[in-house]
């Protein structure tokens, strides 16, 4: 477990992705086999050309391989890898180039609509590049003809899997090996909103034209009650609704339905792409006016602006009959059909807390 977070602010440390690590362990674990030279440390190129120096928790000769393995620092993001042991075992092999294979904790693909191929191991294609650069640089300056068996693990990591879309996305067995530039930005969420997009891929590729946006786990419940959708067709897109959006620009399915919280669906009605409380704040103003216009008296609108919640706003609209909950849904459906091309249908859920329907716009079977 990490240590709390500091109460006075200070500034967010980066750290490394599980490409890089796998990319340090992989280029270590070669260089004992060729060379005879065991480590403690390995520097690395990272794809923009920064220089990073990785521990190593042990560089050791197997019998017919080596194996080097670092602990995954994330930095101060949210990483559910953050801490997890990932270590790479390489063999010889005589032919040239790189083979890659899914050891322990690390996933294979069993669905299409990913950029990997079916059967083959979650290993993106940015570390198998850093991987292929490395060890083909090391193999250059060694005079090595042949090539190498790559096999990346992560202790523990069929069980942290299960905390990532790794087995939504149809990834099984473990976790994904990933990173585009090398580093962790702390709170980027970089890699989530990659798991949105990688949903969507997957569910229209498998032939679901009708997805579901949720923002947790009680709005996911509701969708399977209304419509009874299967796992790959809901997308669990936390706060991001924007990364949902903007994608279908590039990826148009037939329907979206848009479900969450009262108050979340509040700041999308708002216009607002992050619905989380540091990049969006829920504007009760607002809300009494758009309840004054479904026919709140002045009575309400003050109530409503007086709120300490979007939760008591709306509990006062609904005991004085004013449909406050379809009025912001309308609000949210109007901006979501700003962002996402016209051929895709969309419908805008708000629920409660118990996961009850208090608002709706758009198409409803």
């Amino acid at each position: 477990m990490r240590d709390e977070t500091a109460e006075q602010p200070a500034p967010l440390r980066s750290g490394l992705t599980t490409g890089s690590c796998a990319t340090a362990t992989s280029l270590a674990a070669a260089r004992l086999l060729l060379t005879g030279h065991t480590a403690d440390a390995v520097e690395i190129v990272l794809p923009k050309g920064k220089q990073v120096q990785m521990r190593l928790e042990f560089c050791r000769l197997t019998d017919d391989s080596a194996e080097a393995g670092t602990i995954k620092d994330a930095g101060d993001d949210p990483d559910v890898t953050h801490g997890a042991l990932l270590y790479s075992q390489v063999r010889l092999r005589a032919e040239p180039g790189i083979g890659f294979n899914a050891g322990l904790g690390v996933g294979t693909v069993t669905r299409p609509g990913l950029v990997l191929g079916v059967g083959e191991p979650a290993i993106n294609p940015v570390p198998r590049k850093m991987i292929t650069d490395h060890l083909t640089r090391l193999a250059g300056e060694l005079g090595y003809r042949g090539g190498f068996e790559v096999t990346v693990n992560v202790e523990n990591g069929e069980a942290l899997a299960l905390k990532t879309m790794n087995p939504r996305l149809g990834i099984l067995g473990g976790l994904s090996i990933l990173g585009t530039s090398g580093i962790v930005r702390p709170f980027s969420c970089a890699a989530y909103i990659a798991s949105i997009h990688q949903g969507i891929d997957v569910a229209k590729t498998n032939g679901y034209l009708h997805i579901a946006a949720c923002t947790g786990n009680a709005s996911e419940d509701t969708m399977r009650r209304v419509y009874n959708l299967p796992e790959i067709a809901l997308i669990e897109m936390g706060d991001f609704v924007g990364a949902v959006l903007k994608h279908l620009r590039k990826v148009p399915v037939d329907k979206l339905s848009i479900c969450g919280g009262f108050g979340k669906i509040s700041k999308l009605a708002a216009g607002h792409m992050d619905l989380h409380s540091r990049h969006s704040s829920i504007d009760l103003p607002q809300l009494a006016d758009w309840a004054a216009a479904v026919g709140a008296d002045a009575l309400l609108q003050q109530g409503i602006r007086e709120a300490n919640t979007s939760q008591q706003a709306l509990a006062m609209a609904s005991a004085a009959g004013v449909a406050l909950g379809d009025a912001v849904c309308r609000h949210a459906l109007d901006f979501a059909r700003s962002v996402v091309p016209a051929q895709v249908q969309v419908e805008v859920f708000a629920i409660d807390r118990q996961g009850g329907i208090v608002g709706h716009a758009g198409a409803f079977p």
